[in-house]
């Protein structure tokens, strides 16, 4: 298997993967997505709100708010040894005080205060509500791990996605006959291509990024385009994937948590499919 970066940024992650089925590649997706752990707010006690909008309203806001996840410090509240009673190896107490005395003012996560600085809202400016002079918001939230597959507000990748890998071959000896005019713009072949990737160079029709090819196959079936001079095809077995983050943790830990999840998957099944052989076997 072989593994390479092609872009990386705070939110986002790009990578080849070559080496592996597409059983193997959508099982990876979907375990990103699904079952990665992340932390979100699951809990609030009001204790006073005389703001415009209703508890329900503004808790189901709170729980939306993608919060920092640490995995290495908190664990899942159904694994925790306090049975999901919660406590300090499951769970983060949030709270917020506000009082708008003499003016209009907005509530915003910046007035979030967590009981851990290593759990807060991915943003400070992420509006919760509005507030009339003379009145308060006051409360208590709890958050803690959840997964993605119960709850999208658990989900610590916001997309997933791969393609196959591309290959594009362009025969020139097709397009002898063919006359470019000399501007690419206009030209009808490189028109052809949705994502703009053919281009002529020194009377020879190129590629220019291969990567930005979704196999749409326009190219090989337009009118106008010589029969057999260009073909698309994927390369099997080899996968570009794209990882977008909520912000909860880096991207790059979402895959190597992926990878870790899928792993124990295929372990446990492994040994119920050899617990079932043994049991199968005795019976017999």
């Amino acid at each position: 298997m072989k593994f390479s970066i092609l872009s990386k940024t705070a939110k986002r992650l790009s990578f080849i993967v070559d080496g592996i089925d597409v059983e193997t590649a959508n099982a990876l997706r979907r375990i990103m997505l699904t079952e990665v752990p992340a932390m979100a707010i699951h809990e609030v006690l009001f204790i006073e709100n005389s703001s415009p909008l209703y508890d329900e309203i503004i808790a189901h806001r709170l729980g939306l708010i993608p919060l920092t996840t640490d995995l290495d410090s908190y664990v899942l509240s159904e694994r925790c040894s306090c049975e999901g009673a919660g406590c300090q190896k499951c769970q983060v107490e949030v709270q917020c005080s506000v009082a708008a005395k003499d003016v209009n003012r907005n509530v915003y996560t910046s007035d979030l205060v967590s009981s851990d600085p290593k759990i807060k809202p991915v943003s400070d400016k992420i509006l919760i509500t509005k507030m009339a002079k003379g009145s308060k918001l006051l409360f208590e939230a709890y958050a803690r791990l959840g997964l993605g597959k119960d709850h999208a507000k658990y989900q610590a990748a916001t997309k997933v996605t791969y393609k196959y890998f591309p290959e594009i071959t362009i025969n020139q000896a097709a397009l002898k006959d063919y006359k470019f005019k000399g501007d690419n713009e206009n030209d009808p072949l490189v028109k052809m291509c949705p994502r703009k990737i053919l281009k002529w160079e020194k009377n020879e029709l190129v590629v220019t990024d291969v990567l930005k090819c979704t196999l749409c196959g326009t190219c090989m079936k337009g009118a106008g385009m010589p029969k057999g001079a260009v073909t698309a095809k994927q390369v099997v077995g080899k996968f570009i994937f794209f990882i977008e983050s909520s912000g909860s943790m880096p991207p790059e830990r979402i895959l190597t948590q992926g990878i870790k999840i899928f792993q124990e998957k295929v372990q446990q099944f492994g040994e119920l499919t050899r617990d079932l052989i043994e049991k199968q076997g005795k019976a017999e």
